[in-house]
């Protein structure tokens, strides 16, 4: 019996704190559901995302073999239509706690008509366009890619935004409706290139031979390397030197720091040769002489 007694005075609490006169929701009491719904919203987010989390590790260590790269933005995708789904539904249950008819408004216009009723006729553009990069596998999470003027891996891809991070650490979003031409750099081999420039005093064939040395003992020690790295020739004959050019393929996203070590290789295989790398030089004639 206190049970009861209990029972009923919670619920008289609550109506006298969060229903009118008339039985239905005061202000308090709409502003509190609103935030209990977000609030479940939330949760059940995390908890959808912990459980793809889970199955993408689950996949991911499975013998059967898989694209990472492929199962990290599907994953990524879904994840985004869940919260999109989830907040849709939120929005819903707000609009009729304020007494809106949201039952009418979907049947009547639909969930497309409704996005463009409001006016989004832009985020209908980048969720197809978005769908289209996914299926046609365009670039996946972890590629390095360049859209438009911006580079820089993908870190996340959703089905409205794709976001890349450039080697400075800023992080672009990109509307995917905005995406009409990418370069993927990182499907197939990459290629390095490295110049090289010596003074017009020194003996080019030694030189040459000196750089392909050394072009062969990284090769030898870097595992990175899929062609190369080899001597292309003489490929200028500047102001203050003579330009030879090495070339190599590598791996993807490895081009940059072969490039460095070829570089810091042949300074160190120069100096011990006594070779001398090109700087401009000034001549400097005294009339009086």
């Amino acid at each position: 019996m206190d049970l009861v007694y209990i029972y009923r005075d919670l619920v008289h609490l609550f109506n006298s704190f969060f229903r009118n006169n008339s039985g239905e929701l005061n202000l308090v009491g709409k502003v509190l559901s609103i935030f209990i719904v977000f609030i479940v919203i939330k949760v059940l987010l995390r908890v959808l995302n912990v459980l793809i989390n889970k199955a993408v590790k689950r996949r991911k260590n499975s013998k059967f073999a898989v694209d990472s790269r492929k199962l990290n933005t599907g994953a990524a995708v879904l994840k985004n239509v869940i919260k999109y789904i989830l907040y849709f539904i939120g929005i819903m249950i707000v609009l009729d706690i304020f007494g809106v008819n949201t039952t009418s408004i979907i049947a009547t216009a639909g969930i497309g008509g409704l996005a463009i009723s409001f006016g989004a006729q832009s985020l209908v553009k980048d969720i197809i366009t978005g769908f289209f990069i996914l299926f046609e596998d365009q670039f996946s999470v972890g590629d390095y890619v360049k859209i438009a003027d911006l580079e820089g891996v993908v870190e996340e891809m959703g089905i409205r935004v794709t976001k890349i991070r450039d080697f400075t650490g800023e992080l672009h979003i990109i509307p995917n409706g905005n995406i009409s031409l990418v370069t993927n750099k990182s499907r197939g081999p990459m290629s390095s290139y490295v110049d090289v420039r010596i003074a017009y005093e020194e003996d080019t064939d030694r030189a040459i031979k000196v750089i392909q040395e050394v072009c062969d003992r990284i090769k030898s020690s870097n595992d990175s390397i899929l062609e190369g790295p080899s001597v292309l020739g003489i490929t200028d004959l500047g102001d203050s030197g003579i330009n030879i050019k090495v070339i190599a393929k590598t791996k993807p996203m490895e081009q940059w720091a072969l490039e460095r070590q070829i570089r810091k290789e042949i300074k160190k295989a120069f100096d011990e040769e006594k070779i001398q790398i090109a700087y401009p030089k000034f001549i400097i004639q005294d009339k009086k002489a």
